[in-house]
């Protein structure tokens, strides 16, 4: 893919590093407490693309710790504020990796508000017809939200619908292509995408349905499907202005393969709450394939196995 000579988006803040001081930030406790997803952090959840495999990815030290804060060995951190320094400029891959991420994020802008405009979305009883175009916080270390308490690099990219932003470490990229075995920079755009969708889901309603009989990490397979398959719809409408070809779907495919709850290690189904490897492939191309947001109705999937 190509971004020379396109616009870098404004809804982008680079709040530097919030620091590590004051033991483990609750985010990633609750990430390791119930394997991500809907996570009860200040009456607002968050939600990830890979959060999940954090604790798989961790060092055994870092695993330990977070054993230590779920069995109630830990003390919640209390850091906070906009950090300091800056985020972009930690390093010249840092930089590339912002401005980069501006980039995909003033892509995104454009396909959804048409999308939005065009009231091309899955209905689930909220109104689509304006999109609100989310922040893109970078961080390095950890940070603070604005309806989601705080949060350390370890948790991954995520999304909180509180504040209606979307977090990331840019040294996530090198944990991508390093410890995921997910390298590209589609693969990176694909992860922004993703949080996007969930910001997506956000205004249309999806991430509040709770089909009946099903666990909470079964509702979770469904929202991020969902997510991934709208990542999708962005890529299949951008490709023409972002040069994007088959080697960059292949990154793109590569990275939900890494992703999925199986290639994180959980062994048992049940334990899944993004999807298996086959299952976020199979949402992402979909969207890819048809640029038809309406094809992302996970949730019109009647059974949870059919998914």
């Amino acid at each position: 893919m190509d971004i020379e000579g396109q616009r870098r988006s404004s809804k982008f803040e680079d709040r530097g590093d919030g620091g590590r001081g004051g033991g483990g930030g609750g985010l990633p406790i609750n990430a390791l407490s119930s394997l991500v997803r809907v996570l009860g952090f200040k009456g607002a959840a968050i939600v990830g693309v890979v959060a999940a495999g954090v604790f798989f990815l961790a060092p055994a030290g870092i695993k330990q710790a977070l054993l230590r804060a779920v069995s109630g060995g830990a003390q919640s951190s209390t850091s906070g504020g906009a950090g300091s320094g800056s985020a972009c400029q930690i390093s010249s891959a840092s930089n590339k990796a912002c401005d980069f991420s501006r980039a995909v994020l003033a892509s995104t802008e454009d396909v959804w508000t048409a999308q939005f405009q065009q009231r091309t979305l899955p209905s689930y009883g909220s109104a689509s017809g304006v999109y609100t175009e989310p922040t893109l916080v970078v961080f390095s270390n950890s940070v603070s939200t604005g309806g989601c308490g705080n949060a350390t690099s370890d948790v991954g990219p995520f999304y909180c619908p509180g504040d209606q932003k979307l977090y990331i470490d840019p040294t996530f990229y090198d944990v991508m292509a390093q410890r995921l075995k997910a390298p590209g920079d589609f693969a990176q755009a694909y992860v922004i995408a993703h949080e996007i969708g969930h910001h997506v889901q956000h205004l249309i309603g999806s991430t509040q349905l709770k089909p009946p009989g099903e666990t909470k990490n079964q509702v979770s397979v469904r929202v991020e499907l969902q997510a991934d398959c709208l990542a999708g719809v962005w890529g299949h409408t951008a490709r023409g202005s972002l040069k994007i070809d088959d080697a960059d779907l292949k990154e793109a495919v590569t990275a939900a393969h890494a992703i999925g709850d199986d290639a994180l290690g959980h062994s048992n189904s049940s334990d899944y709450t993004h999807g298996s490897s086959a299952q976020r492939i199979r949402w992402f191309r979909r969207g890819f394939d048809s640029g038809d947001p309406r094809q992302c109705d996970t949730f019109g999937v009647a059974k949870y196995a059919e998914l």
